[in-house]
């Protein structure tokens, strides 16, 4: 069975579901090979939840001074998406399940890519790796984000639109966006 069976922008992803984990090739980049990694919390090893912990910290923590406490306890109900480049993990995003973040839709957070990979192109190829990957799991519904307002034309360019007035999370400017299901999900109700 096929995890991903399109992927926009730059590669078809094709793996084979494997417990709560599942096993993807890896994603090329003009000039940059990355490994994909999607995992339920409880097949995270040690090891991967350690790297994805500490790059949430260096980029919400340190690179934006923002202190907050970033283990929600929803990470244990969520799917995380692991990016690497030669063993070193660059970018991360949390898939988060319908109702624990929102009532009804499924949502992306904690999306960050590390200052080494930012500018190649790695955020935009994580996010269309995570959109995919959350109609995979969850079924083809509206995915609502809260995103940094800076971020805002970053999202909108994935079909995100505000749907929300601006509000301040933990000393940041952020604002709730929704990108609508799919037509064919729509056409099919």
């Amino acid at each position: 069975m096929a995890f991903l069976t399109s992927f926009t922008h730059a590669a078809r992803l094709k793996g084979s579901a494997c417990g709560t984990g599942y096993s993807l090739p890896d994603l090329y980049i003009t000039g940059m090979a990355l490994t994909v990694v999607s995992k339920g919390f409880d097949a995270l090893t040690p090891h991967e939840l350690y790297e994805l912990l500490r790059l949430r910290s260096d980029v919400f923590v340190v690179e934006q001074n923002c202190v907050f406490l970033d283990q929600d306890n929803k990470d244990q109900q969520c799917h995380h998406l692991l990016l690497y480049k030669e063993g070193t993990l660059v970018a991360y995003a949390r898939l988060v399940p319908p109702g624990l973040a929102y009532p009804a839709e499924m949502s992306i957070g904690r999306i960050i890519t590390s200052a080494q990979v930012r500018g190649t192109g790695v955020g935009r190829q994580l996010l269309d790796v995570a959109i995919a990957a959350c109609y995979r799991l969850y079924g083809p519904g509206p995915i609502k984000i809260g995103a940094q307002l800076y971020a805002k034309k970053f999202y909108e360019a994935f079909g995100f639109v505000q749907s929300g007035e601006v509000y301040d999370e933990d000393g940041i400017d952020h604002i709730q966006m929704t990108k609508a299901a799919p037509a064919s999900a729509a056409a099919s109700s």
